[in-house]
């Protein structure tokens, strides 16, 4: 098939070397001219994941025009902060009928919009529109390591389309219709990975982790519920599957932003060293704009945001989290 993939990240690299290697023609939308060139002269992003050498399938382009011409699918890997823009981008260059698949993870500041809603809002087509997530680390996947991930849409037909997609020997697809919780769990893992990078930062343990991500998932598994998803999402690929290999992977990027906030670094500083998003940092806000619509209480959440957006002390607000009144291990389920 011919492939569109937006967005020549980390992610969407892998993305790409997975369906070039899959045997499709990949058409890589990237923003910068000298990436695009990189990868269709020496095929290598030059930004990430360089060491790897491209599939002869892959070719780049700055055009959205160029990228989606003649696309039989569209994968979506931008950051989230961008996916209104992405599908007003895209919404001139693909048929009504086109299935997308929307990669990147996160909530819509201000609206608390999920991605999907952002696309079905921006393009329309419910039932075209689908989703992926999992514990899917791209430095592993763009080098064929075994893998899985879910594939979720409120369309068999497109859920199925997609698994079949991306399925290859190394990168096994399962498929769900809960779309809700699988783009919940993308985001809220990412900010208990940034805790457990403030826990060890500031010198707490293995011991401290298990508990960040165990409340976490708790956590995650609140709000997922009152949003209308399924909680057993949440224990699956793309809930404590993605929340084990972000939390603890040497590969993740909001533990490593964690970890350097707890050393007096600011989002900032790790944009400018790493050239990444540490999405768990606008999610800590953007998920707060669905608990306060629900009425979910979301402590680790909170933690998270005081110390990334508002100053507050790493060490006193870890005090603080520990200090809370002693509750049953599971509510609000």
């Amino acid at each position: 098939m011919n492939v569109a993939v937006i967005g020549a990240g980390s992610w969407g690299t892998a993305l790409s070397q997975l369906l070039g290697v899959g045997g499709h023609d990949v058409a890589l939308w990237a923003r910068k001219d000298e990436v695009v060139a990189s990868i269709n002269e020496r095929h290598a992003n030059p930004r990430y994941l360089s060491d790897v050498t491209l599939s002869e399938r892959i070719r780049a382009t700055t055009s959205y025009e160029g990228a989606l011409d003649g696309a039989d699918a569209v994968v979506i890997v931008t950051p989230s902060s961008l996916m209104r823009e992405t599908a007003q981008a895209i919404s001139a260059y693909i048929t009504d009928e086109t299935p997308v698949i929307i990669c990147s993870k996160g909530v819509e500041e201000g609206s608390g919009l999920l991605p999907v809603e952002v696309f079905e809002a921006e393009i329309g087509g419910k039932g075209r529109l689908a989703v992926l997530s999992g514990p899917n680390h791209a430095e592993e996947v763009i080098k064929l390591m075994f893998s899985a991930t879910v594939v979720a849409s409120s369309s068999q037909e497109t859920a199925r389309f997609f698994q079949e997609l991306f399925a290859t020997d190394t990168f096994r697809t399962y498929v769900s219709d809960d779309t809700c919780g699988v783009e919940l769990c993308a985001a809220f893992k990412n900010v208990i990975a940034i805790a457990v990078g403030l826990s060890y930062g500031i010198g707490y343990g293995d011991n401290t982790s298990a508990l960040l991500m165990t409340r976490g998932l708790a956590e995650m598994s609140r709000l997922v519920a009152a949003c209308g998803g399924n909680p057993i999402t949440c224990m699956g690929l793309a809930g404590t599957g993605d929340l084990i290999a972000t939390c603890t992977s040497e590969h993740s990027r909001n533990r490593r932003f964690g970890e350097m906030v707890a050393q007096g670094k600011t989002l900032d500083d790790f944009t400018a060293s790493t050239h990444m998003v540490a999405e768990g940092a606008l999610a800590c806000r953007t998920l707060q704009t669905l608990a306060d619509m629900y009425g979910v209480e979301l402590p680790i959440t909170s933690v998270v945001r005081g110390v990334v957006w508002e100053g507050d002390d790493v060490k006193q607000a870890a005090l603080d989290l520990a200090s809370r009144p002693l509750k049953t291990e599971f509510y609000g389920i």
